[in-house]
């Protein structure tokens, strides 16, 4: 029997799917061609059926879909550690704006490339940014060949990238416009939050949204001071503010959503709302415990992001899974919420789901796109396996991560990158906190 040419075969893993059956199988092989998913099953019928141009053995490894970081800022790598132990808004003005205002497009660039790196390493495969000088972020994720949902964060105030916020809604426009049909990148409208942006703004990025068929992100209801300061301006708390102006919808990606009451969890679930869970970030920031639990009991798709290296410090999934289950079983006092497969589920398919990306990532199907993770469990801390989705969630480490495709691209075989000149993007780094440092 001819055997069908593949550009990749993955073989002898343990694969977790996480498709709509859960189906998982015990030394099986994927296919992938063209960067998309042909075919999985048993290993020995794989490989009677594929002559692969590249072959990796995941044996003593789970393969399962890369990961999806619905929320983060990726060139704050940069200032990892530079402002920390402080209240939000005193971290945010006095430390972080005062930084940014000092921010050019080379910094963002190899700011974003170094949190390409730890995402890969990590076994993040595609991200949700929101940041300034944008256009270097989707640079830095498509020569890194990571998947990405970018945008410039837009505020009322003058912006150290364009300046007034016209610029910032023309930028963002030719954004879209610059990168509409590439394989990796999208872009979103962005509006920062409802206590940096007037109700002309966000009516505008909603036109703005609406016409092109975008997502759009903003930060919402991070924690009580910014509710508070919500209601003294505008006489009603965040979400029903963003309701009140149709800024909620089913392309809306809501980040945090700390501080909600019954109707706020209403009005998410009613509008079809993604929300983005972040709960490392809240803790170091003491914003408070998202109360996911209940936003899954409406149906609301809660996704699970790190946000930025300035408020986490780390750009860790696996990290963010094992805090984000074991923080709601402590708050609820019951250790049978937030169960392993639904984190799991968070961090892979609701992602996608936010991201606008559901038939295309999220699950191992073929004629879904091959963005694959290989997770070796031959260390002490992962045996035995009785079940590897709760090792996944509370054993393994994001240096268990062996392999990343993404596309069908290797992007980091036997922990070794590909696509990224690591000592390079170190060195730019440190000569830029040499010029940050206080």
């Amino acid at each position: 029997m001819e055997k069908t040419p593949c550009d990749l075969l993955i073989v002898h893993g343990l694969i977790v799917t996480l498709d709509d059956h859960g189906t998982v199988l015990d030394d099986g092989a994927v296919a992938v061609t063209h960067g998309r998913i042909e075919a999985l099953g048993a290993t020995a019928e794989m490989k009677r059926r594929f002559a692969p141009d590249h072959l990796l053995d995941a044996r003593q490894g789970v393969v399962l879909p890369g990961l999806v970081n619905a929320h983060t800022h990726a060139a704050m790598t940069l200032f990892r550690g530079l402002a920390d132990d402080l209240p939000l808004m005193d971290w945010l003005h006095q430390h972080i704006f005062p930084a940014e205002s000092r921010l050019n497009e080379a910094w963002v660039y190899w700011g974003s490339l170094l949190g390409c790196a730890e995402m890969i390493l990590s076994g993040t495969t595609t991200f949700c940014d929101m940041y300034l000088f944008e256009h270097k972020v989707a640079q830095a994720a498509k020569e890194a060949g990571m998947r990405a949902l970018v945008g410039e964060v837009l505020y009322d105030f003058p912006s150290p990238h364009y300046g007034p916020v016209e610029n910032g809604l023309r930028f963002t426009e030719d954004l879209i416009l610059h990168w509409r049909g590439d394989p990796l990148i999208r872009v979103a409208v962005e509006p920062h939050a409802p206590y940096t942006c007037s109700e002309e703004l966000y009516r505008r990025c909603l036109d703005l949204a609406h016409q092109y068929k975008v997502p759009m992100v903003t930060h919402l209801s991070e924690n009580a001071s910014e509710v508070q300061q919500i209601m003294a301006r505008y006489g009603r708390r965040p979400v029903a503010h963003l309701a009140a102006l149709g800024v909620l919808h089913e392309r809306l990606i809501a980040a945090h959503c700390v501080d909600l009451d019954e109707r706020d969890m209403d009005l998410l679930a009613e509008h079809g709302v993604h929300v983005a869970h972040n709960p490392e970030s809240n803790l170091k920031l003491a914003s408070g415990f998202a109360p996911v639990p209940l936003l899954l009991q409406r149906g609301v798709a809660v996704a699970l992001g790190t946000d930025g290296c300035a408020s986490n410090n780390n750009l860790d999934l696996f990290g963010e899974m094992a805090t984000c289950a074991k923080i709601h079983k402590a708050v609820a006092s019951d250790p049978t919420v937030m169960k392993a497969a639904t984190v799991l589920h968070m961090a892979t398919r609701a992602g996608a789901e936010a991201l606008g990306l559901k038939e295309t990532i999220g699950q191992i199907h073929p004629g879904f796109a091959a963005d694959l993770i290989v997770v070796d469990f031959s260390a002490p801390h992962l045996t035995p396996v009785y079940d590897p989705v709760s090792h996944l969630l509370y054993a393994a480490k994001a240096s268990d991560v062996q392999h990343t495709i993404i596309g069908g691209k290797v992007v980091m075989e036997n922990r070794t990158l590909t696509t990224i000149d690591l000592e390079r993007v170190l060195a730019e780094v440190r000569a830029i906190a040499r010029t940050l440092r206080p």
